[in-house]
């Protein structure tokens, strides 16, 4: 179904786990696609390889998103490439980091904020002039931001600051027919989530979940799709749970 045929999306973070599994969705639904990396060059390669040998389109365009200027630079280099008109925009790209409160150091907790939350914010602010009636914004949430799981209190105050954000841009971008959602995934086994890849860290997932498997990302991919196409029209502001029932 290429319900996204003639649009644009740019997917920060796409060389990998949900990102890609989001570029690859996007792509599959008709859209043109920009794939950010940070420093996943060769990855990055790969997941527009694979979009071009679908007949999609594809380029890959790189930004350090913990930089100041990151973002600004990032919106520069997709506009250069989109012209005057970005569709959707998946601002997927973050870190983790499990410490204790004690242990959580401020270089850590500033890194933290920089990529997950100062990125997104900016990426939206320098975006929205080829943003009009009809796009898409998504923003990555998670099931950390809505329960509390392990050492992750400054990861998680991070999440909690997109689902606020969501809110406000929802607002504020109302009015210009623009769109803002987020996606809270659950415990997904991505390079980002290593633990999830262990034996106790699959015991733990499924065990907190209703649905008894472990996720994809592809499960996570289909949901960004799904924001972002006209079959969620008539939905902003709003976080989508997309964690098999995890922590009901």
């Amino acid at each position: 179904m290429n319900t996204l045929t003639g649009k644009t999306a740019l997917v920060t973070g796409a060389s990998r786990g949900i990102g890609r599994a989001s570029a690859l969705a996007l792509a599959k639904a008709g859209a043109q696609v920009l794939v950010h990396y940070g420093s996943g060059a060769q990855e990055a390669d790969a997941v527009v390889a694979e979009i071009r040998q679908a007949a999609g389109t594809a380029e890959k365009i790189a930004a350090d998103l913990r930089a100041a200027d990151g973002p600004h630079l990032l919106a520069q280099r997709t506009r250069a490439i989109v012209g005057g008109r970005l569709d959707i925009l998946v601002a997927n790209a973050g870190i983790a980091g499990a410490a204790t409160i004690e242990e959580t150091t401020i270089e850590q907790f500033d890194d933290l904020f920089a990529v997950n939350v100062r990125a997104p914010f900016f990426l939206v602010q320098q975006l929205l002039p080829v943003m009009c009636k009809g796009s898409s914004i998504v923003l990555l949430s998670s099931l950390a931001a809505h329960a509390a799981l392990g050492t992750l209190a400054a990861y998680a105050a991070t999440k909690g600051a997109i689902d606020t954000l969501v809110k406000h841009f929802g607002a504020a971008l109302g009015e210009r027919g623009i769109r803002v959602n987020a996606v809270a995934p659950g415990v997904v086994p991505t390079d980002m989530s290593s633990f999830a890849k262990t034996d106790a860290g699959r015991n733990f997932a499924i065990g907190i979940q209703a649905l008894k498997r472990m996720a994809e990302p592809d499960d996570i991919g289909a949901a960004v799709a799904f924001l972002a196409s006209d079959a969620a029209r008539w939905v902003t502001g709003d976080t989508l749970h997309v964690d098999g029932g995890s922590k009901l």
